[in-house]
């Protein structure tokens, strides 16, 4: 019994791993986690709240990473952050009274949406353009409500970051997935805080999987910061549609009825 728990959190691990090195470079690592989480065997509610305990620990080493070579300012950042943070307490809050059929149903065709807007973009790289809307605009608009999303429901979370980052505040990909990870880090905290509060965490899996999140992150984060917009752009479109999949594949998805498949 005991070898085949320890095999278990070895499996664990190493999906933490991946996950954060993924997650590190164009999000979506909970699509990794949260599967594999209630695969051994736990609740979803405490399945939700354990990945995103493991989270943080990805989410603030990539953050670390891309602060110490100067591509985000934290500090500077802090008000986003509390932002994204507020709106992920008032979604995880309101996420077992709110039905999440209808985003569990769109979410593909979004994830799909934004895959499309990066590979017709062929100028989007290393370079940032001109903003298209103001950083405070921004900051109490755009960065809450997809906080907010993270915590009622949460998959696809970095990409919808990623994509507003680029196509609204008008930064670079490098630059957009800097400030991902910081603005993911919050909404990451503010639910597991709100779960916690609930009891929904469990502490030993979330833990180990939580120390493989720091060395994928870490080397996720690097590898980017080293090849930019030739790793980042491709493996965003990637994960895009690896996503899109995943979620087509669960029979209880409701685009699956409504397409007919």
């Amino acid at each position: 019994m005991s070898a085949s728990i320890d095999s278990m959190l070895l499996l664990l691990a190493f999906a933490g791993f991946i996950a954060g090195f993924i997650d590190a470079i164009a999000g979506g690592g909970g699509m990794i986690t949260v599967p594999a989480l209630m695969l051994a065997g736990l609740p979803p509610v405490e399945a939700l709240g354990t990945n995103k305990l493991q989270s943080l620990f990805g989410s603030s080493s990539a953050t670390i990473s891309y602060a110490r070579k100067g591509h985000v300012n934290i500090k500077e950042q802090l008000p986003k952050a509390l932002m994204s943070g507020l709106g992920a307490v008032f979604g995880a809050l309101l996420a077992t009274y709110i039905p999440g059929d209808i985003l569990y149903g769109l979410l593909p065709i979004l994830l799909v949406a934004i895959a499309i807007y990066f590979v017709i973009k062929p100028n989007i790289g290393d370079i940032s353009r001109s903003e298209r809307m103001k950083p405070f605009i921004f900051g109490v608009t755009i960065v809450p409500l997809i906080g907010f999303y993270d915590g009622l429901f949460g998959p696809g979370t970095g990409s919808f970051f990623m994509i507003c980052f680029v196509s609204l505040a008008g930064f670079s990909l490098l630059k957009a997935t800097a400030h991902t990870k910081l603005l993911n880090f919050a909404s990451n905290l503010g639910s597991f805080l709100a779960f916690a509060a609930v009891g929904a965490i469990n502490w030993k899996v979330g833990l180990v999987m939580g120390v493989a999140q720091i060395f994928g992150a870490t080397a996720g984060a690097h590898l980017a910061m080293h090849v930019g917009s030739k790793l980042i752009k491709p493996l965003l479109i990637v994960t895009c549609i690896a996503l899109t999949i995943r979620l087509l594949m669960e029979p209880t998805n409701p685009l699956r009825m409504w397409i007919g498949l």
